[in-house]
């Protein structure tokens, strides 16, 4: 089962500094303008990866609209790993407001 959290709970756990972030999305994406701390795995590489992703707090996952990132967390809760789904993806976050960072980061 897949957990889901709203832009908004993605940024309280970012301020409480309890999340991280790991954004699945292209890199062209991710370069253009991601969620400041985000690190970098595309979905396509995820599988090759998995001993990348941060375990030191709650892994949040996000995408552009959140498709994307729920399918990488389905695929995670497979593995016995949880992950949280950021609906609204990359797309809430930037409607709502909040800054992007932009260039190539992790």
């Amino acid at each position: 089962m897949v957990q889901h959290a709203s832009i908004s709970q993605l940024k309280d756990a970012m301020d409480a500094g309890t999340a991280r972030i790991v954004d699945v999305r292209e890199r062209y994406e991710f370069d253009s303008g991601h969620v400041p701390g985000a690190v970098h795995i595309p979905m396509h590489t995820i599988p090759l990866r998995m001993d990348e992703l941060p375990t030191d707090g709650d892994l949040y996952l996000i995408c552009e609209s959140g498709n994307r990132s729920w399918q990488v967390a389905a695929f995670l809760a497979r593995h016995d790993i949880t992950a949280i789904n950021v609906e609204g993806g990359t797309g809430a976050w930037r409607w709502s407001g909040l800054p992007l960072a932009t260039g190539a980061m992790a």
